[in-house]
């Protein structure tokens, strides 16, 4: 098994030889940011597989810094842009985010964009089974993930100003084409079952009846808990766009169907003497919180995530092999491309 938590949590000193115009970022966030002063240092947070994370310290305060990665991008990818618009958007929203500060569209200033938002104290963890808490604190947990991505959904995306956010119509096909096209380029030797999965998402997508403003990466690592166990900051909004919200929920939902073994998953477990929902049971919350009677096609949402999931990993190890993710150990991950694409399979045999 993977061991992310160990791989991708912490953060290094970042030097002068890795970025050179610290003067220049620093001149730029007491422009811009209120308040901001005393002399900058710059730690690289080890996780993330997409957009580079820094910590930025100064003055005793703290801020996070997200921009593009260098090298050659996929096109329409490491939208930084995005990302602080949406953070800024649901800042008045029961969605928790952390605070939007500043974006910068000027590449003279670090060689990229990026933007700055609070730094959100609390704890990141990785495995979904929460070991070292008891029941009562894994149900919390999952009863606040579970509030929140319901909050998501229900947002009047209008009335917060992102009404040209994405289109929800053809969303789901647009989806499977996107990570079919970017599946096939990264891919040195394309997987027989992704190929078959894409076929048979085509032939089975089902009718879209609603919209809402969706994540695209809504997991337990992407949140910030603080000590009530309750959600303090949703994290890492590079994905998030007008779409499917079922889509949303049925990736939050992919523990259930992946096993502890190289995922960290739910699959075989006690859930119920953890203190862990069953996925029905999750599911059933979820239909509660957001008015729905329940969810049908199940089995295409699953299939479709597991199968967009291994196209993003690909990506990411594509990236590993040119020399430019955001994490050095981004090419270990390719051994889970195989075991999702099977399990999207069996899925879509069922």
């Amino acid at each position: 098994m993977i061991d992310r938590q160990k791989l991708f949590s912490g953060f290094s000193l970042v030097t002068d030889e890795l970025l050179p115009n610290r003067a220049g970022l620093e001149r730029y966030l007491r422009e811009n940011i209120q308040g901001f002063a005393g002399e900058l240092t710059i730690y690289k947070f080890n996780g993330g597989q997409s957009n580079p994370t820094y910590l930025l310290d100064a003055g005793g305060k703290r801020y996070v810094m997200r921009t593009k990665p260098s090298g050659e991008l996929v096109r329409g990818g490491h939208a930084v842009d995005r990302e602080y618009r949406v953070i800024a958007a649901l800042a008045q929203t029961d969605v928790p985010v952390a605070r939007a500060y500043c974006l910068c569209r000027d590449e003279a200033v670090i060689g990229s964009w990026f933007y700055v938002m609070s730094y959100v104290e609390g704890r990141l963890l990785w495995d979904p089974a929460l070991p070292d808490m008891t029941a009562q604190q894994r149900a919390a947990i999952y009863r606040s993930m579970n509030t929140v991505m319901a909050a998501l959904h229900s947002v009047d995306y209008r009335a917060v100003g992102l009404a040209d956010f994405g289109r929800t119509e053809g969303y789901l096909e647009r989806q499977i084409e996107r990570w079919h096209r970017q599946y096939e380029q990264a891919s040195e030797k394309p997987l027989q079952d992704m190929l078959e999965v894409a076929g048979w998402l085509r032939r089975n997508v089902p009718a879209t009846t609603t919209g809402a403003l969706i994540h695209g990466d809504y997991k337990l690592e992407n949140v910030i808990l603080g000590e009530d166990d309750r959600i303090s900051a949703v994290l890492d909004w590079e994905l998030s766009t007008l779409g499917d919200p079922l889509a949303d929920f049925s990736y939050h939902c992919m523990p259930w169907q992946l096993p502890p073994a190289l995922f960290n998953g739910l699959r075989g477990l006690d859930v119920r003497a953890l203190g862990i929902p069953e996925e029905q049971e999750y599911i059933d919350a979820y239909c509660r919180a957001t008015g729905r009677s329940g969810i049908a096609h199940w089995n295409f949402y699953m299939a479709f995530n597991l199968f967009r999931r291994a196209a993003i990993i690909e990506g990411v190890v594509q990236r590993a092999r040119k020399g430019n993710a955001s994490n050095r150990a981004a090419h270990s991950l390719a051994q889970l491309i195989e075991p999702l694409a099977r399990r999207a399979r069996e899925l879509a045999q069922a």
